[in-house]
């Protein structure tokens, strides 16, 4: 009997919906060739001027006019916080904040993040800078850039900054591929200066006899399916190629077995690029796995802990020249205790002698770094981090940018711009794009990344075919709307059984629409949406997926398109059993859609929150969006929404049409 399909109307793969890739100017008409170095030059200078700009006026305007109240309730501010050293990482302090005894407010900070301590008003004082190291129901600890004045005196406020040294580092790099003929050869492609971009994309790199190892690499594939050696062939043999990889395809095992490739063959020095930490961080998982040498830049802090001995600072640690840092610091140290009681030319001569040990720290540390660097076959930064003056004098023949349709073009030109010969771009344009503060900088192209302008130039592309995440029907929908039909699985479906504790519409079909009317609101901040129906039922729908007991609350991910609704799911869960360790519902992860692209969970429930006459949902309307939140799932998909609101757009519709047509809907689940 054939297997009853819902049809699934395919929509084009050219640009996504809300591509900037038809903006007009006078020499560049269309966004994507630039006839004249300048012109892009000037066009992606003006636009992160404006992404510092509108940035530090949002942080300021926030820290001007917003109330306490209002700070609180948007979890960017902490206030009445004590502090107190808390240790080192690596040599930079530590220092916890917490409230007397009792659990911190519900806040937005997360690992990673940048932040400020001050006592009363960052805008009047000179506020410490940090990052946040870890979080737990009563404290933060921060990484801090100096040590807070008397730390135990008095209380202390908590805020989210801003981040400067983005914004230099990729005005640098914009400025060295229009200025420095040196910054990479690639220069004509990346500005779509070429005849034939394909046939000029596909020569082989000028790298002596290393290109020639390459070459013979490309024949000699092992491990990989179809499409990913494919894609791996290219990377030998192009100087520029790119690898699209839908979810579940593997990106990031096929990106590492380029690099480990390109290590063997002794193509280095090698720098492996992604936008966010957390991908830089699985590609030098992967590499440590199959015994490459790879050295991590960037701060300790924002680095998985289970990798913080491949960090460069860890390595310093280890170096045999440690000791006569140490040595030397501690004479120094010594000798500054001894300054106060020197008089007349005792006195100079210390100083003399004090300024020299600490140039000789130096220069013995960048001899410790130099070290490092040179036995290193890979370095891993993010895209901004490879910007760090510990590289400036090196060049990087050979670079791969991983995750790189979530970077923006000047973000993803600071790797390039260090001598790049032979790259290969990984990405996926039908996902989310970079996240774009500025409206203005977004309205004239900054969300395009490089990776999708060079797709719509004609760059050679491989896109990967098979997928090993989803069960075959979670991944049929959007292989066909927007992968034109062409994922395929490479699972086998006794791997994805449907979660025994939701009753779905049919078993060997783990997929539930169930249609709610609800109300969408005004999150109390004013400046998000929310929805009571759909998080009550929520609720509800977690309890059901927990009951048969095959699922914990870690294999589930909450997910909705509105911080607003984040807020209230995590209020709701906390009311109804709680989600820290030792509660009910400890390990649910509940996330905006934009933070669980690169993610997978057993089970997604999503809730799309909007439901109002107007039909009106938003930035629900990108398409991407709606691709990662229903491509994060492995064995079960439950999306709860309102269907007259949704059907008001064409993709959404059509995931309607099509759960309707397999009889995915699940109305029974109101009624239990």
């Amino acid at each position: 009997m054939e297997e009853r399909k819902g049809s699934v109307k395919r929509i084009g793969r050219g640009p996504p919906a809300g591509s900037e890739s038809n903006q007009q100017g006078e020499e560049d008409s269309d966004g994507i060739t630039f006839t004249r170095s300048q012109d892009h030059f000037e066009k992606y200078s003006q636009l992160i001027d404006w992404e510092l700009e509108d940035e530090m006026k949002a942080v300021e305007e926030r820290l001007k006019r917003w109330s306490r109240e209002r700070l609180v309730e948007n979890g960017v501010t902490l206030f009445d916080l004590f502090g107190r050293n808390d240790g080192w990482l690596f040599g930079e302090r530590v220092v916890k904040m917490y409230t007397n005894g009792e659990s911190l407010p519900h806040h937005r900070f997360r690992h990673g993040d940048i932040v400020t301590l001050s006592r009363k008003t960052p805008l009047k004082e000179k506020p410490i800078e940090g990052t946040v190291l870890s979080r737990s129901r009563k404290f933060i600890r921060i990484v801090v850039n100096e040590q807070p004045p008397k730390i135990r005196d008095g209380t202390w406020r908590l805020d989210r900054g801003a981040n400067r040294v983005a914004h230099d580092r990729m005005a640098m790099a914009l400025e060295s591929l229009f200025m420095d003929e040196n910054s990479t050869v690639l220069k004509e492609l990346l500005y779509g200066q070429v005849r034939d971009m394909e046939e000029s994309a596909s020569r082989p790199a000028n790298l002596g006899g290393i290109q020639k190892r390459l070459m013979a690499q490309s024949e000699q594939i092992s491990g990989l399916n179809k499409s990913q050696s494919e894609a791996f062939a290219k990377a030998m043999r192009c100087r520029l190629s790119l690898i699209q990889g839908p979810p579940g395809t593997g990106k990031t095992h096929t990106s590492v077995r380029i690099l480990a490739a390109w290590s063997k063959n002794g193509a280095g020095p090698i720098l492996a690029v992604a936008d966010s930490n957390v991908a830089v961080d699985n590609l030098l998982e992967g590499l440590l796995e199959v015994g490459v040498r790879a050295i991590r830049l960037g701060q300790p802090v924002k680095v998985r802990e289970s990798l913080r001995d491949a960090t460069m600072a860890a390595r310093m640690e280890e170096h045999h020249l440690r000791e006569d840092v140490d040595t030397l610091i501690q004479l120094n140290e010594d000798a500054m205790r001894r300054l106060p009681s020197l008089k007349g030319k005792e006195k100079g001569l210390a100083h003399r002698d004090i300024n020299r040990g600490w140039k000789e720290v130096r220069r013995i540390e960048n001899q410790m770094r130099d070290d490092i660097l040179q036995t290193a076959q890979v370095v891993c930064a993010t895209c901004v981090g490879s910007g760090d003056l510990l590289l400036e004098s090196r060049r990087f023949p050979l670079v791969l940018l991983d995750e790189s349709t979530q970077a923006t073009e000047p973000a993803s030109l600071i790797p390039l711009t260090k001598g790049a010969r032979h790259v290969v771009l990984v990405g996926d344009h039908q996902q989310l794009p970079p996240t774009v503060i500025s409206r203005r900088a977004e309205d004239e192209g900054l969300r395009q990344s490089l990776f999708e302008r060079l797709t719509h130039l004609g760059a050679p592309s491989t896109m990967l075919r098979t997928q090993y995440r989803m069960h075959p029907v979670i991944r049929e929908w959007p292989s066909e709307r927007f992968y034109g039909g062409e994922l395929e699985d490479g699972l086998d479906l006794k791997e994805r059984p449907a979660p025994a504790g939701f009753l779905w519409p049919d078993w060997d079909a783990p997929v539930a629409f169930v249609p709610v009317d609800g109300v969408e609101g005004t999150s109390p901040d004013g400046a998000s949406k929310q929805n009571m129906d759909e998080a009550g039922l929520a609720v509800r729908i977690v309890d059901m997926l927990l009951s048969a007991g095959d699922i914990k609350p870690h294999d589930i991910g909450m997910v909705t398109p509105y911080s607003g609704q984040v807020r209230l799911l995590n209020d709701m869960f906390d009311s109804a059993g709680g989600l820290e360790e030792n509660d009910r519902y400890h390990g649910l992860e509940i996330k905006t859609i934009d933070g669980y692209q690169g993610r997978e969970k057993e089970v997604i429930v999503l809730s799309t929150v909007r439901a109002n006459d107007a039909g009106e949902i938003g930035f629900l309307r990108d398409q991407r969006r709606l691709n990662v939140a229903i491509t994060r799932a492995k064995r079960g998909l439950i999306v709860i929404g309102n269907a007259r609101t949704l059907r008001n757009d064409s993709n959404w519709e059509s995931w309607c049409d099509w759960a309707s047509e397999r009889g995915l809907e699940a109305y029974h689940v109101l009624h239990m």
